[in-house]
């Protein structure tokens, strides 16, 4: 009876075994690995729960001096495939990047797919502006790009694929369309923009509105603005008659409000989310969710 027993537990641990051979499981997925939560988003609504994606950047963090853990760097050089944004962006960043490289993982550098513009302030020096994202129709030259190098991955069906890059595309000429719709609504002598730092460059150039300045000069939230350089700042809205400027979500707004108040006029602070995504129900918790806010507020801002 014992040895009855034994055989037909070892006959039931066969089959077991036999049925997770030809099942898939977790460590079948590809693991990609996504520096900036704006980029881990649309890389999870084209990969799906098809792939293993990991986001570095926490949600509301600043992408030029966030950090990571030794076990995320390792997870880094460990993936099938690390995008990141590029482009001077992920500054505190690069380090690891470089390395990943060096040791052979296949990278995807999404500043490498746009039509890259440099700052217009003097302060950057004609750097090149990461900030792509805040122009759709850049985002959709990402997204054909990255398609390229998903299919490529093992385990992920070519035909899921292509229906999920499809469904993206459509919802970003949908955001673009109402972007231009909701921008059409400003009057054009209000098309101007004041923000922490310069980070809406590609909107700007897209939409038609004009880049007054920014409180931190050059392209990184790294620099410090001067005595000078907020005098400067304060007689440009003056001279503008701007009345909104923008504070970014991931930055506190205490120089804008001070910026403000030396203006001497009635100018009002508005919070944009522009360099990172919020938890869920953070009111930008998705790219797609993001920029619809912003393009809300900016309208409603310029056209007070």
């Amino acid at each position: 009876m014992i040895r009855a027993t034994r055989l037909a537990l070892v006959a039931l641990a066969g089959a077991a075994l036999a049925g997770c051979a030809g099942a898939p499981t977790g460590d079948d997925r590809p693991d990609i690995v996504v520096t900036t939560n704006i980029l881990g988003d649309v890389v999870s609504n084209l990969a799906g729960s098809r792939a293993d994606v990991t986001v570095l950047m926490r949600p509301n963090a600043d992408p030029h001096s966030f950090e990571i853990s030794a076990q995320e760097a390792a997870a880094m050089s460990d993936a099938d495939l690390l995008v990141s944004n590029g482009l001077g962006l992920e500054e505190g960043l690069q380090q690891h990047l470089d390395r990943a490289a060096a040791e052979g993982v296949t990278t995807f550098v999404a500043g490498d797919h746009v039509e890259v513009l440099a700052y217009a302030s003097e302060e950057a020096g004609g750097a090149d502006d990461p900030h792509f994202w805040t122009d759709p129709a850049q985002m959709l030259a990402v997204v054909d790009a990255l398609e390229a190098e998903l299919a490529a991955l093992d385990g992920l069906d070519p035909e899921r694929l292509e229906a999920d890059v499809a469904a993206y595309r459509a919802d970003l000429v949908a955001l673009d369309e109402e972007m231009s719709a909701a921008f059409a609504e400003v009057p054009a002598e209000r098309r101007q923009l004041v923000t922490n730092h310069h980070v809406f460059g590609y909107l700007a150039e897209r939409f038609g509105f004009e880049i007054v300045g920014a409180v931190i000069p050059g392209g990184t939230t790294l620099a410090a603005p001067s005595a000078s350089d907020l005098r400067g700042l304060t007689d440009a809205i003056r001279a503008a008659g701007v009345r909104t400027i923008f504070a970014e979500s991931s930055q506190p707004d205490r120089l804008m409000q001070v910026l403000a108040e030396e203006a001497g006029i009635d100018v009002q602070v508005t919070e944009l989310f522009t360099e990172s995504l919020t938890a869920a129900g953070g009111g930008a918790d998705t790219y797609l969710s993001m920029m619809r806010t912003n393009s809300a507020r900016i309208t409603e801002g310029l056209s007070r």
